[in-house]
């Protein structure tokens, strides 16, 4: 059993993930989405992949060790948006949210059950306006 004091981390980085595809589904490549409503959704989308590569940085390195996954480059790809914000791609963003984040959310969903007090911690987390996305965790 993995520290629950990592559940906080992974809440955020799935509820990021659920915003994230709700702010994406309705576009066909990244062009539109890029250009839709003065880069409303694109910019939205940004704030929450920097948000899950700071969250990302906070899980415990046993975790890490235990499950093979390009986690250093989760933490990067956060440091570049953050500090190169002028140089992020609409083609890069894109592409991790249709072809990354959803590997990223099926290993933390693996991860989850194996966290202590994971059931409880959830109960507390969807009574929150925070966590309004993860109720297709409940069992």
């Amino acid at each position: 059993m993995y520290s629950d004091k990592n559940l906080i981390y992974i809440f955020t980085i799935l509820e990021a993930i659920e915003k994230i595809s709700l702010y994406t589904q309705k576009f066909e490549d990244e062009e539109e989405f890029y250009h839709s409503e003065s880069q409303l959704y694109f910019n939205a989308v940004v704030n929450l992949l920097i948000a899950i590569g700071e969250e990302n940085k906070k899980i415990d390195q046993g975790i890490k060790d235990d499950y093979p996954f390009a986690w250093s480059n989760v933490s990067k790809m956060r440091d570049k948006m953050a500090h190169n914000y002028r140089g992020v791609s609409a083609y890069t963003v894109w592409d991790i949210v249709q072809n990354w984040l959803p590997q990223y959310k099926a290993l933390l969903l693996e991860i989850l059950p194996k966290v202590e007090d994971f059931q409880e911690a959830l109960e507390d987390a969807l009574n929150s306006q925070y966590y309004t996305h993860l109720e297709y965790l409940k069992k």
